[in-house]
């Protein structure tokens, strides 16, 4: 499995890379987030995992998770950072990451949540190749969720979705009409992401609604339930 290290200290960055390659990794480094995304367009084979510094120079990690959402919804993102506030990991949740680790990190933890991912992402490509020619699309109401190539078409408008949402979209499908706590989100859909808070899964649902509800101000199809979670109803009355 391949993984691209971003980190602007050579230190880091270099400790990085030897203990991933002692995992029996390949591993290549990039300094900044434009070389990153450089280094990420033209890899092949592709990366398996991006383990990304939030502080960079020039272009910010969250920045620099956001452009490449905009070319790939699918590799795993993994944010290791010195900023521990809450907003700083709902931030960097909302900019497509996967996982947040701040610094200073224990080695065995890393490794442990980089071995998850990959073992994720390598399930998630066997599964690809396995089903490719078979149509993966859900309808409801005037919503298709196409999950191959992770779009919701609304009412004939196209929104992409990240990896994440459009797992926490699969979900709530899955459990039609069934109340879902916000705990039981967290550990079925954001199973490896322990630093996940209430309030980043209520900015990921207010993203989804903006995509399937008519009008998400009073939605129809995921409705909040106080002091709970959430409820979603894929044919309402």
């Amino acid at each position: 499995m391949k993984i691209l290290v971003v980190e602007d200290e050579a230190s880091i960055a270099k400790g990085l890379r030897i203990n991933f390659e002692m995992e029996g990794y390949e591993v290549e480094l990039a300094e900044d987030g434009h070389k990153a995304l450089e280094l990420h367009s033209s890899a092949s084979p592709a990366f398996d995992l991006i383990v990304l510094d939030l502080m960079l120079p020039e272009m910010s990690g969250y920045e620099t998770c956001r452009k490449l959402r905009l070319v790939d919804k699918e590799v795993p993102v993994l944010a290791l950072t010195a900023r521990t506030l809450a907003e700083d990991k709902t931030q960097a949740f909302d900019c497509g990451v996967d996982q947040y680790i701040t610094k200073p990190f224990a080695l065995p933890e890393l490794l442990s949540r980089v071995r998850v991912l990959l073992e994720r992402r390598r399930r998630t490509l066997d599964q690809g190749m396995a089903v490719r020619v078979v149509e993966d699309k859900e309808r409801f109401g005037q919503v298709t969720v196409d999950f191959g190539r992770f779009e919701v078409t609304n009412n004939g408008e196209v929104h992409s979705l990240t990896t994440r949402e459009i797992e926490l979209l699969r979900y709530f499908l899955q459990h039609d009409d069934v109340v879902l706590s916000r705990g039981r989100l967290q550990t079925d859909v954001w199973r490896d992401s322990a630093e996940l808070t209430s309030r980043s899964i209520d900015n990921f649902v207010m993203r989804l609604r903006k995509m399937i509800e008519a009008d998400p101000a009073n939605p129809r199809h995921l409705i909040s339930i106080r002091g709970t979670g959430y409820r979603f109803i894929r044919e309402p009355e």
